[in-house]
């Protein structure tokens, strides 16, 4: 899976495959591979060793941000604002408050499971209602609709897989 992440203003790709066990994944950072073991610290740290040394490890401590996609990340007593995929979120998601015009798909931001299904087809959604809980990478995405609307489809059930991109609910 790539993302597109912004840290501090500046643009950067982010590729991430599993490549073994349980928390093992190469990870390409603007085509610059590295082999990282992460695994959870807590109910928002990662602790990360790169490339098999531990003084390059860290543990990073994530917080949700205000705005869908958005992070704050805490290392070595520093925070830093982290958006994924900030240019596609931007695009059609929104916080527009209901501006989104016309059928509007919520799609799966990346790979994952899906945690909760918190609507149903037909029912009426006001802009910014949670719609469904996916989990990817030990963390759960809340999305949101991104207008006032109804339901016309769900196409997924609590406990489902789902790849990036898979549309997850219909709203018109």
């Amino acid at each position: 899976m790539t993302f597109e992440i912004e840290i501090n203003g500046r643009s950067r790709s982010v590729s991430i495959e599993r490549t073994g066990g349980s928390g093992q994944f190469r990870v390409s950072i603007d085509g610059q591979a590295r082999l990282v073991d992460a695994q959870r610290s807590g109910d928002y740290g990662l602790s990360l060793l790169v490339d098999g040394d531990a003084h390059a490890g860290a543990t990073v401590q994530l917080a949700p941000g205000a705005a869908p996609g958005a992070l704050l990340a805490y290392l070595q007593g520093r925070s830093v604002a982290v958006t994924v995929n900030g240019r596609r979120t931007g695009r059609g998601a929104g916080d527009s408050g209901g501006a989104a015009h016309g059928e509007q798909k919520i799609v799966a931001p990346m790979p994952g499971r899906v945690v909760r299904v918190l609507v149903a087809a037909g029912d009426v959604v006001e802009a910014r209602q949670p719609i469904v809980v996916v989990e990817a990478m030990k963390m759960e995405n809340e999305l949101r609709s991104p207008k006032a609307g109804r339901v016309k489809d769900v196409g997924v059930t609590a406990g489902a897989s789902v790849e990036a991109g898979r549309v997850l609910v219909v709203v018109e």
